[in-house]
């Protein structure tokens, strides 16, 4: 059991993440006592963070005790001589406060209990910080002097590396020095979407406030990409930030992504290291990165819009995960990475990447799929005609123009329930998890449907599902629409699964982390 309570599979819901590099951003939000605890305790288990502070509450509470109050124009402060002042001293405090939380080792009576003493006279985290950052001053734009605002031009990758090969969290503070040797007061998450992308994290970890919850005010555990990119594009006519993505994503002279890792929708977010962003970030032309913040974001009258919008920027440059999670909850990052649903939301480019309702060209792919099975009497044989019938109940997955995966799902809307059928991964893909994520992504289909249950009949993989939430039931429990197209001469058992907005997919012990 780990601090915050949070019990965790020595498997591979830890494993996998040993080696990868977590991009955190810590922007303004107040942490949790042991926040610092469970970062010390994943980067023990081999996860290198890079950590990148957020400064913008800390400066405004310095100027308004000076007497001085802060300016912002769109995403950006206007950083006068006062101002940079004001955000040199937080950011000199926050990283030493980083530094100090991350130092203490272990409690001495736990150490003499198991007889390590002499292994615990130094320090506990090596912690590396300096001018990983370069920028260049964001000058006047539409007749604004942002002063000492300035915007990222270089991350410097080879020695953040250089540090966390050598074993310490490294932390990129948002003061970055120009090629005058000026200090320039930036965006962080501007910094830290660059850092993300320039680093090729596995994740982004963005820590707020608060939680994101949909309109019925249940929290928002997972989105995909191209869901979050939906909502987004939703709220456009009502903020500027959401407003400033589309228009971003959609560029039509967009360059191929740098970082190797692909996609979607023809659209890379990709930081050319040394020259900032390759489409420029901002409703005015000239602007650079993506920055979030000012007014909209100071007064959440979005809530965490802004957030979402840069989640969703690093997923197209390639990130694979980004979490938003409530650094005011403790244990929060421990939950979100090593809990099936997680303590704040998940935006995914990977998990339901390529998922999506079977068309008629997908007929052929389906065939040869469900084929096998029906010949060994796993899959009840249908013929093309009634094949084409359902075809529009089946989901397919597919990737580089073949369909490898497929499910059906069956609604019965006055029973509330769903019939999961088909369920078929070809040869070469199984064993990869392809069947969670396609019983995931057929359980999230049912709940935006209004449904409450998911039934199946099987007469030979009962215990597959048995280990991802179903439990044998009488053929009572079924539908009686269902019921009268029964072959009861294949003896087929029966199964059941109540699904909870919450909790819906795979069970813990059988999810690989998030």
């Amino acid at each position: 059991v780990l601090p915050g309570g949070v019990a965790v599979h020595t498997g591979p819901s830890w494993e996998h993440l040993r080696g990868r590099y977590i991009q955190r951003g810590c922007v303004g939000a107040t942490l949790g006592p042991h926040f610092a605890e469970d970062i010390s305790l994943l980067h023990g288990l081999g996860i290198n963070f890079v950590l990148v502070p957020g400064t913008h509450v800390q400066i405004d509470k310095l100027l308004s005790e000076r007497g001085r109050k802060a300016k912002y124009v769109g995403q950006y402060r206007v950083t006068d001589s006062d101002s940079l002042e004001a955000a040199m001293e937080a950011a000199g405090r926050i990283r030493l406060t980083i530094e100090a939380k991350l130092s203490p080792g272990p409690p001495m009576l736990n150490l003499r209990r198991h007889g390590v003493i002499g292994h615990w006279h130094g320090l506990v985290d090596n912690v590396a910080s300096g001018n990983f950052l370069g920028a260049k001053r964001r000058g006047v734009v539409h007749g604004v002097d942002y002063g000492f605002t300035g915007e990222v031009k270089k991350i410097d990758v080879a020695r953040i590396k250089e540090r966390l090969d050598s074993d310490s969290i490294v932390v990129v503070s948002n003061m970055g020095y120009s090629s005058s040797g000026e200090v320039l007061n930036c965006n962080t998450y501007e910094v830290a979407t660059a850092c993300a992308l320039a680093i090729e994290a596995d994740k982004l970890i963005c820590v707020v406030d608060g939680q994101i919850f949909d309109e019925n005010g249940r929290v928002i555990h997972f989105m995909s990409l191209e869901e979050a990119d939906m909502l987004i594009r939703k709220r456009a006519k009502q903020s500027d930030i959401a407003a400033n993505y589309v228009k971003v994503v959609d560029e039509e002279d967009h360059e191929p992504s740098l970082n190797g890792k692909g996609h979607l929708n023809g659209y890379a977010a990709s930081f050319q290291n040394g020259l900032g962003f390759n489409n420029g970030n901002g409703i005015c032309s000239g602007e650079q990165g993506f920055a979030i913040g000012g007014e909209e974001r100071l007064s959440r009258s979005n809530g965490y819009l802004s957030e979402l919008a840069a989640a969703a920027y690093v997923c197209h440059g390639g990130v694979q995960r980004v979490h938003i999670i409530d650094g005011t909850v403790d244990g929060s990052l421990l939950l979100e990475l090593f809990t099936r649903d997680g303590a704040g939301t998940m935006i995914a480019r990977d998990v339901y990447e390529g998922t999506r309702m079977a068309t008629e060209e997908d007929l052929p792919g389906i065939r040869k799929l469900i084929y096998p099975l029906e010949e060994s009497g796993v899959l009840v044989r249908r013929t093309d005609k009634e094949l084409l019938e359902a075809l529009y109940s089946f989901y397919v997955v597919e990737r580089d123009g073949s369909v490898i995966a497929c499910a059906a799902l069956f609604p019965f809307p006055e029973d509330k329930s769903g019939e999961v059928a088909a369920i078929a991964v070809s040869e070469e893909c199984r064993g990869r998890g392809m069947g969670d994520k396609l019983l995931d992504y057929i359980e999230k289909e049912a709940l935006s449907l209004g449904l409450g249950k998911l039934f199946l009949l099987t007469t030979r993989t009962a215990d597959w599902f048995v280990r991802r939430g179903f439990s044998e039931c009488s053929i009572e429990s079924i539908p009686e629409q269902r019921r009268k197209r029964i072959n009861l001469s294949r003896g087929s058992k029966y199964y059941i699964k109540q699904l909870q907005p919450k909790h819906a997919g795979v069970p813990v012990n059988n999810f690989a982390g998030r």
